[in-house]
């Protein structure tokens, strides 16, 4: 139990002290009332002796009684009412709350720290007016009458004669069976005169004539001169005295009621509040009825018939009672109590009790337990007192009590007054209030046992719970406190008598007992036995209940060990009685306390529970803060609960939330719990939403919301965006420069502010998850902003427009007029702004209406509240309210400071600058493919729309790919311009041949220059050809744009970056992009392989030496089911700034060259140097172009696209060449020394197939055009058109050293050499000799040695043959060259010269002549290396005899 401010031992003397009447004269009455009180109120704050007293025991021993009380009251002739009682015990527990501001005992226990009040005083009041109002029986004497005040005034006409008729009233009530109510003790009760004298306005003198005559009559110690109103009532302001009645009054009656006025006093009562409380001994209606002073018939506690005893209890006024009492005691706090006592008549009026309790009282307790004692000895016919035989009675043996059980109902039985029993319970009953606690044990004993006898079970419970109380409390605890008695007389109580008041009362005796004795555990379960659902009936039980849990459950929290749990579980159950009595503001207190241990402890379902009840109790008691807070936390929680359940906590809350929201309607708009928002996920578009495509036109990717982020694509645009900048600015990217961020989201850079066009829409995408199992109705869901307009020219602006919501000229909001989360869903919403102004706008959150669409339920005992509608999609269930979007930026981790601390960086996505005016354009693709042939050619058109109202102007493309697309070179005009014109036409330029010319070459020259290639250019950036340069507003453009499939199969993203900028220069933009992916999905065409060698023929046309053949395969390696039928090779073309194709040299003179399903096709052609007058200077861009074509119609492949794609193909060549640095090595000669040789084994013929293939599809055929590129770098290297496959390497072991990596060699490698000088030997085929004439064959040979390079070179040529040679073992024979064996020659840069050789025979056969060793170097080299020319090919030379 929770402490007290008395202890036990002064809590039940308090409890139990004898009862004085007081029957007034009207004369008397009234001077009482001039101080606002009734006597008996007069007196009470000096009821209470100052001093010890003594008496003597009937065996003469002096006894002291300490701190003696006694309890004077008014006669009232009928009993209290139950219900008034019920009423009074309400009022009083309601009226005593905790005081505000109180420090709660904080106490630990394990995990738990509790704020616990440690006091209860509404507990404490409840329990004081229970027991002060408990009503008189017949088994007990406790609160009988013992003695009567008579009390008249000096100023009445016959003091004396009205004594005698107060004295006769008293007589008749007390001993008229009419009256059976109140109780009197004994019937001769002690009758003391008092004459009430006021000092102000009586006759002094005659007032003590008066009194003499009182005492001639009634003896000195029967009357007393009471001298009051020392002041009259109008000095009362004048000095300051104190009011001791005040608490009393209070205390017992909350307020007092009583309306005081000069004339009768009428008692005013409100029967629907709290404030319909009396005194419980106030005095009632002052009507005289048959000549009476007073009517004694009703009691104060007596209920208005009219009124309905339930409503005062509970009920929905329950709640303005709490109010109007506020008010009734702001009203009565003006009364002052005693205005017309001085602090001489306060000691007065203590001296009078003194005196009538000395005096009167005392001596008259002390004779009638004498008297008693006397009746007891005589009827037990003993010759000792009954304290001197006690011993030899209770020593004895002992008969077997019966069982409680056993024992059949005889609560009814009644003994009559003068039965000897009951003169045994009086006399233990006086002893027990004048503090003589052993004689009042030894009576209450004896008393038991007879009562037990006689089966009269209502007096033996008496008797036991008095005998309890008595052991407990006898000095010097000679025995143990016997709780069985307890628990027998409250199984009694409650079994047999079925009155739970008294089983109440010895409960509450009993567990204070046990409390003081440190036995909680058993003080909890005794206090738990009386509040099960079932023991009584009816509103007053829910609030005994409810107090008795609620000190169960501080015994449970104050043991040795507390038991927290048990704590909580029971102020949980103590709050529910509390709610069912009606007592909401304790019911919420206990509910807070409980909520202590279950929060945060995993007890999902315990803490719902709880913070509903919180929130209903706070809503009923207008604490509607508290409310929404406790309704919001079921909400935001992870709540366990089912669907139904839910939805009746969401219909509460919105309930409560409108109720809130109705109180301040012009208020800041409240935070909502729910949906949840995960503010780290919103994401914000800047821009219109992508077109869908129409027909054949398809519009630009771009971004969109519907794009999935991705880092490697990002950082790619990025690199696109930054190639072109740098092109822009000659080279550099500005230092302001950040890369154009259309979607912002977790994972873009958002430290800076995000710039925004006016005009054009933000949209942002806000992610809301529903936590509930029900759904939930967000309407009129928008944005919420603010706004800032600004001159970013210059000056300022400071207008500064908060939350301009309702000012849609500055920025236009989208509102969504229904949106549905399903339940437990995660779901997107987005909302659009449109800014019209300049400046600054910050989106703070968003402002919706929450509402629910599933109808009401009953669950768990909770409904619909009142008042709210039930019907789906119900607007009254509706609430507005807004919720932030706050986003963290990302962590800091820079600095060594940022790296110990924990700093977040700004996130500023949702804080965007709007910009002025900017052109925007669109892109639109026609007839653009989605899948190709590799290599396939194929003409589409983009569209480009500028949709502002501002020209565009500098538009480019940039792309990884530049080899995917063209918008053709200068040539490109010659070209249809519109798409329905080239619906059926070629790609390429074509013009019609003469079909004399046969396999020849058509040459034709270009520029790489014209094609946007060349030195310096940036071959990924490519300017779009517009019309002036400049697109205007609302203006349109077609161009024509050539696709080629990728070389390699599969799926392909090509990303398209188009940059334009405005014509007009602003400062906060430069320029703007718009992104384009194009998936092309390829599949196989034809594989090209080619190589290029030396031809041993040396003149060509023109006498001169540096012919080549180039061998071409083609392979067709079309798989798909394509319905490609075949391919036909329409044409060879070459391309290059030395070289051209001369003519085809198949044997074949079929010029169709078809290559069905998985054939292969071999080519041969003749490579012829270009003429002097074709070939440019090496710093030129100027290629030679030559056609072999294998049909009736040439394609122009100098000409726009052939020529676009060639040199796109080259550009990657290119770059790598102009990329590549020069090396400085120590040995300058040797660098340049590799340089010459390695040029004169390189080439740079480039191929080009062109190819037709015929498609049918859908029963219609198609061609397709396409090309294929061969670079040709290397003499005698094979190259392929497709991109060879990196073989994975072979695990080699660590090698721990370095290797020596030179992008040059100083050495030049044998392969190098081999290709210095070039060899040719010239001889006959066959060569007749008539061997029978001459023995010896003698054949002229020339040898023709060629100097490939620019360098002087050193030649020598060995004719001796080589022993080991495997050629000459393979030859039949041998032959002898004649003449000189060595010839050491130097040949300048490309000169041709020949040796005169002659070769001996001696046999006819077959010979080999290519065994001249050739040894070359440079002439400024000291490193000789043979050639390989001569093993090339064998110089076979046949030897006939003649």
């Amino acid at each position: 139990m929770a402490q007290c401010v008395q202890s036990v031992q002064e809590l039940i003397p308090d409890s139990f002290v004898p009862c004085v009447a007081a029957l007034c004269s009207d004369e008397a009455e009234r001077l009482t009332r001039l101080n606002h009180l009734s006597f008996a109120e007069l007196l009470r704050p000096f009821s209470r002796l100052t001093s010890e007293v003594h008496m003597r025991d009937p065996n003469n021993q002096l006894h002291v009684i300490k701190n003696l009380k006694i309890a004077v009251s008014n006669i009232i002739t009928q009993p209290p009412h139950p219900g008034a009682i019920r009423k009074l015990l309400s009022d009083v527990v309601s009226g005593s709350q905790p005081a505000e501001g109180l420090v709660a005992n904080v106490i630990t226990a394990g995990d738990y720290d509790l704020n616990i009040s440690a006091t209860t005083p509404w507990f404490e009041s409840y329990r004081e007016t229970f027991l002060q109002s408990m009503p008189a029986s017949d088994h007990e004497f406790l609160n009988h009458y013992l003695a009567c005040m008579l009390v008249a005034s000096s100023s009445e006409a016959e003091p004396v004669e009205q004594f005698s008729k107060l004295s006769q009233e008293q007589h008749r009530i007390q001993h008229n069976s009419d009256y059976s109510y109140p109780k009197w003790f004994i019937p001769n009760t002690l009758k003391y005169y008092v004459l009430l004298h006021d000092v102000s306005a009586g006759d002094e003198q005659r007032a003590e004539s008066i009194y003499e005559e009182m005492k001639q009559k009634y003896g000195t110690q029967g009357c007393y001169l009471l001298k009051i109103n020392s002041r009259t009532s109008n000095r009362a302001s004048d000095e300051q005295i104190p009011d001791p009645w005040s608490q009393y009054l209070q205390k017992n009656s909350i307020q007092n009621q009583e309306s005081y006025e000069d004339g009768p006093c009428t008692v005013t009562s409100n029967k629907n509040s709290d404030s319909n409380l009396l005194s419980l001994d106030g005095l009632d209606n002052e009507v005289k009825v048959d000549g009476l002073p007073n009517n004694f018939r009703v009691h104060p506690l007596q209920l208005d018939p009219s009124s309905d005893s339930s409503n005062s209890i509970d009920g929905p006024d329950h709640v303005k009672s709490a109010s109007s009492l506020h008010e009734t005691k702001k009203t009565n706090t003006g009364i002052i109590h005693g205005a017309c006592l001085t602090l001489t008549d306060h000691d007065r009026i203590r001296q009078f009790i003194q005196e009538f309790t000395f005096r009167g009282l005392l001596p008259h307790i002390e004779k009638t337990i004498r008297q008693l004692n006397d009746q007891l000895i005589s009827r037990k016919g003993l010759s000792r007192s009954l304290f001197s035989a006690t011993k030899k009675w209770f020593s004895g043996s002992k008969v077997p009590e019966k069982s409680i059980n056993d024992l059949k109902n005889t609560s009814g039985l009644l003994y009559p007054p003068e039965a000897p029993e009951l003169q045994i319970r009086k006399m233990a009953d006086l002893c027990f209030l004048v503090q003589h606690y052993d004689l009042a044990y030894n009576c209450y004993h004896t008393a038991k046992k007879d009562f037990l006898n006689d089966q009269a079970m209502l007096y033996a419970a008496g008797a036991l719970e008095m005998a309890a109380v008595s052991a407990f409390l006898q000095p010097g605890a000679p025995r143990p406190y016997p709780a069985h008695y307890m628990d027998t007389a409250i199984q009694t109580y409650r079994d047999i008598c079925k009155n739970m008041v008294l089983a109440e009362r010895c409960v509450l005796l009993s567990a204070e007992i046990l409390k003081s004795q440190s036995k909680y555990s058993e003080a909890a379960a005794l206090l738990i036995r009386l509040t099960s659902e079932n023991t009584w009936k009816g509103m007053d039980s829910d609030l005994r209940s409810a107090l008795l849990l609620e000190q169960a459950a501080h015994c449970f929290i104050n043991m040795k060990s507390p038991m927290v749990r048990k704590y909580a579980f029971h102020m949980i159950l103590a709050g529910h009685r509390f709610s069912k009595a009606g007592q909401k503001k304790h019911a919420l207190r206990c509910y807070c306390q409980a909520m202590q241990v279950y929060k945060g402890k995993g007890w999902s379902l315990a803490e719902d529970h709880i913070n509903f009840t919180i929130g209903r109790q706070s809503y009923t008691l207008r604490q509607l803060d508290n409310a929404v807070s406790a309704f919001r936390h079921i909400l935001i929680n992870e709540s366990k609960q089912s669907a139904a359940q839910q939805g009746a906590f969401l219909r509460e809350y919105l309930y409560v939330y409108k109720n809130v929201s109705q109180l301040s309607p012009d208020g800041p708009l409240p935070q909502l719990p729910l949906p949840y928002i995960n503010s780290s996920a919103t994401r914000v578009f800047f821009g219109h939403d992508r077109r869908p495509a129409d027909g054949e036109k398809q519009a630009a990717t771009h971004v969109s919301l519907d794009q999935e982020y991705d880092y490697e694509s990002s950082q790619q645009w990025r690199e696109l965006e930054e190639q072109v900048v740098a092109l822009v600015n000659k080279g550099v990217i500005p230092s302001n420069f950040h890369p154009t961020q259309y979607c912002l989201n977790s994972y873009s850079d958002n430290s800076k502010f995000p710039l925004a066009v006016v005009e054009e829409p933000i949209t942002v995408e806000v992610a809301f998850r529903n936590p509930l199992k029900v759904p939930l109705l967000l309407t009129d869901l928008s944005l919420l902003w603010k706004f800032q307009p600004k001159d970013f020219s210059g000056k300022n602006n400071e207008e500064v427009k908060e939350l301009v919501t309702s000012e849609p000229e500055m920025i236009g909001t989208e509102v969504i007029s229904e949106f549905l989360i399903n339940s437990e869903e995660s779901k997107v919403a987005r909302l659009k702004l449109f800014p019209h102004h300049i400046g600054e706008l910050h989106i703070l959150g968003v402002v919706y209406n929450l509402g629910t669409i599933q109808s009401s339920m009953t669950v768990d005992g909770i409904g619909a509240p009142p008042g709210c509608h039930t019907e789906k999609h119900s607007l009254s269930m509706l609430v507005r309210g807004r919720q932030d979007l706050e986003i963290q930026g990302p962590r800091l981790n820079n600095t060594k400071e940022e790296k110990t601390s924990i700093k977040y960086g700004p996130d500023r996505r949702l804080d965007p600058i709007i910009t002025e005016e900017m052109p925007l354009l669109e892109v639109f693709f026609i007839h653009f493919p989605t899948g190709l042939l590799c290599g396939e050619i194929r003409k589409a058109y983009v569209e480009f729309v500028n949709v502002s109202k501002c020209p565009l102007t500098g538009l480019k493309v940039v792309s990884k790919r530049p080899e995917f697309f063209t918008f053709g070179g200068n040539t490109a005009v010659l070209t249809p311009l519109s798409p329905s014109a080239s619906e059926n036409c070629s790609a390429y330029k074509t013009a019609v041949t003469d079909a004399a010319s046969v396999c020849t070459a058509f040459t034709s020259s270009a520029s790489s220059v014209d094609f946007g290639i060349g030195v310096g250019s940036h071959p990924e950036v490519i300017p779009v050809p517009l019309p002036d340069t400049v697109l205007l507003p609302g203006a349109s453009v077609q161009l024509p744009m050539w696709l080629r499939g990728p070389d390699e199969e599969g799926v392909h993203e090509i990303n398209f970056l188009f940059y334009y900028e405005s014509v007009k220069k602003l400062p906060k933009i430069r320029h703007r992009i718009l992104r384009h992916t194009a998936v092309i999905c390829t599949s196989r065409s034809l594989n090209v392989r080619a190589t290029v060698c030396r031809s041993n023929s040396l003149e060509d046309e023109e006498g001169r030496g540096g012919n080549m053949l180039v061998f071409v395969d083609v392979e067709n390696v079309n798989t798909s089911e394509a319905s490609v039928k075949e391919f036909h090779i329409v044409q060879v073309s070459s391309s290059s700034k030395h070289w051209k194709l001369h003519k085809s040299v198949n044997l074949s003179e079929n010029k169709d060259a078809k290559l069905g399903s998985r054939e292969k096709g071999k080519f041969c052609f003749k490579a012829i140097r270009c003429k002097e007058k074709e070939v440019a200077t090496q710093s030129s861009e100027k290629y030679t172009f030559a056609d072999i074509i294998f049909g009736n119609e040439q394609i122009i492949s100098s000409a726009s696209p052939c020529a676009d794609f060639f040199y796109r193909s080259l550009s990657s060549e290119l770059k790598k060449s102009q990329v590549q640095p020069s090396v400085h090595t120590e040995k300058h000669s040797a660098a340049d020394a590799v340089r010459l040789i390695q040029k004169c084994s390189a080439v740079d013929l480039n191929v080009v197939i062109l190819w037709k293939a015929y498609v049918v599809e859908d029963s219609k055929q198609l061609i397709l055009e396409g090309q294929h590129h061969i670079i040709l770098h290397t003499i005698g290297k094979e190259a392929f058109s497709y991109p060879q496959k990196q073989e994975p390497p072979e695990m080699e072991l660590l090698k721990f050293f370095r290797s020596e990596n030179t992008t040059v060699s100083s050495r030049p490698s044998v392969e190098q050499f081999s290709n210095l000088i070039k060899t040719s030997l010239h001889y006959p085929e066959s060569f007749n000799h008539p061997f029978h004439q001459k023995s010896l064959c003698l054949v002229p040979v020339t040898l023709l040695l060629s100097n490939c390079s620019e360098a002087d070179v050193d030649v020598i040529v060995d004719l001796r043959h080589k022993p080991t040679s495997p050629e000459s073992l393979e030859i039949h024979g041998s032959f002898t060259w004649l003449g000189q064996t060595q010839y050491k020659l130097r040949l300048k840069g490309e000169e041709i010269h020949s040796l005169q050789l002659k070769a001996c025979f001696v046999h006819t056969g077959v010979y080999n002549l290519g065994t001249p060793r050739v040894f070359a170097k440079l002439s400024d080299q000291l490193t000789v290396v043979e050639t390989s020319q001569q093993n090339s090919m064998p110089a076979l030379i046949i030897i006939n005899n003649v």
